[in-house]
């Protein structure tokens, strides 16, 4: 099962850069496919929560519900990602158009989200894992580093949103 957390760990930003980056013909097969930025902010926010949701419920003892709170997440953040591939394949990257110090808190934002977007995948699946085999004390160490990384990921993916979407002064 490693290797294969490895192999998705590799592809999936192999994946998303060809398709920010490479230009791969007519995508108008897709539809209209705007309404996907709405969509990824609304899944992130709720990862957000189930997260948190995830945190309490451990720490109460609640591990059913806890469990349910973290399956969903990564359901979740699975479908935000098939999500995100589509909108990109379609429009490729949003400029945001502020300047100054809110261009530069922007940039700050979306690379710390890009490289621990990165970082989340191994981490989330490999917590999963452990904690599916019954590994607790190897879960809970990968889970120190897994959740506030996630949880970070999760939360300045609605932040980008909103500055590329919401409140970008290029649009």
């Amino acid at each position: 099962m490693v290797p294969v957390i490895g192999t998705v760990s590799v592809l999936i930003p192999i994946v998303v850069s060809i398709l920010l980056f490479a230009d791969l013909g007519d995508a108008s097969v897709l539809g209209d496919v705007t309404f996907l930025p709405t969509l990824n902010a609304i899944l992130n926010s709720t990862v957000s929560v189930l997260l948190l949701l995830a945190l309490v419920f451990i720490k109460r003892k609640m591990v059913n519900l806890h469990k349910v709170m973290t399956t969903s997440a990564f359901v979740l953040s699975a479908v935000f990602l098939i999500s995100y591939v589509i909108y990109h394949y379609a429009h490729g990257g949003v400029k945001y158009g502020g300047e100054g110090a809110m261009k530069a808190v922007y940039l700050f934002i979306l690379f710390s989200h890009i490289l621990l977007s990165v970082a989340v995948v191994p981490l989330a699946m490999m917590a999963i894992l452990r904690g599916v085999q019954g590994k607790w004390p190897e879960h809970r160490k990968i889970v120190k580093f897994a959740w506030p990384i996630w949880f970070y990921v999760s939360v300045t993916g609605v932040v980008v949103y909103l500055f590329a979407h919401v409140f970008n002064p290029a649009l």
